[in-house]
């Protein structure tokens, strides 16, 4: 379990990162609180903090049951993968947007599999 809660807490570092760069360059883009719209550049690191905290939203979850049903080494895998998905979705994604389906559908396929694997787990347990 020790594995799924370090790569959670690397997933939040790697937000906070994303959160403290979309805040510290309001001021640089023109961006004044609380709108979320004008300079293009500054919208895409805006997008990519929300998109990140939207598939967090099912990445915590996952992680921690398919860790704990399924494998808790095993869950590095796709952990791994989604963090490395999220940082490549944010550099394609800043600096051409139409380029950003890699990152993304890389994160998208650790979310799945660590559903699918949380979910075969319990599944397991309860049988």
């Amino acid at each position: 379990m020790e594995y799924a809660v370090l790569v959670i807490l690397l997933a939040l570092v790697q937000f906070t990162y994303f959160s403290i760069r979309v805040g510290a360059n309001r001021e640089k883009y023109g961006i004044k609180a609380p709108k979320t719209t004008g300079d293009e550049t500054w919208e895409r690191l805006h997008r990519v903090q929300q998109n990140t905290m939207e598939q967090l939203v099912l990445f915590v979850p996952a992680m921690l049951a398919f860790s704990f049903y399924l494998s808790a080494r095993w869950a590095l895998i796709p952990g791994i993968m989604f963090l490395v998905g999220r940082q490549l979705y944010s550099y394609e994604y800043v600096s051409k947007p139409p380029s950003r389906v890699p990152g993304m559908a890389l994160t998208l396929f650790a979310n799945a599999v660590l559903l699918v694997g949380a979910l075969v787990g319990i599944g397991l347990k309860i049988v």
